[in-house]
């Protein structure tokens, strides 16, 4: 999948000269999306093959989420409390009603939101020393792309995934140009 909008290196800039914080709200965003993957198979427990991949992809967010904490806990660092995210609001704010197209728009969400992860962990893994955590951000890249792959595999065959695909693609352009460049994931 292509970003309609690649992140500009201010953004890089920002989350180096503040790591900290980003591995903060890095973290945060692990567990969002361990509970964001097992919402869905809450809601859709009906279907086995989004159950059976979904729980596997919750553990592995979950997973992520200690290693990063383990990296806070590394800096003296402790969680902050949680905090909605303005990007995943605005996301959300599009999905249609109706159940089948309200799906689909997750699913398909859910992937535009695993690129732009995939994305910017790529440029702190370039803009990092070598290392383990330089290490540790080129691995999540790589994760990335295969939960990405996983939202758009189940997504196909719930409607008209190409065109609906190319609308969110253009709204989280629209998103990721309207916030402010800050050391956050989104």
């Amino acid at each position: 999948m292509r970003l309609r909008l690649a992140t500009g290196p201010a953004w890089t800039e920002a989350v180096v000269a503040d790591l900290d914080a980003f591995l903060l709200d890095h973290a945060a965003n692990e567990r969002k999306a361990s509970a964001s993957a097992l919402a869905l198979v809450a809601h859709y427990p009906d279907r086995a093959l989004l159950v059976e991949r979904l729980i596997a992809l919750a553990v592995e967010e979950l997973q992520h989420f200690q290693a990063v904490q383990a990296k806070i806990a590394e800096r003296r660092l402790i969680l902050g409390p949680d905090v909605r995210s303005e990007y995943l609001r605005r996301l959300a704010a599009g999905f249609r009603d109706g159940s089948d197209v309200y799906f689909l728009d997750r699913l398909l969400t859910a992937a535009v939101v695993e690129a732009r992860g995939c994305e910017r962990f790529g440029l702190v893994a370039a803009a990092l020393p070598e290392g383990a955590l330089r290490d540790f951000y080129r691995e999540l890249a790589r994760s990335e792309v295969r939960h990405q792959g996983l939202y758009q595999e189940l997504a196909l065959g719930e409607g008209e995934v190409r065109a609906r695909l190319d609308e969110i693609l253009d709204a989280e352009a629209c998103v990721v140009a309207s916030l402010p460049i800050r050391a956050a994931l989104y």
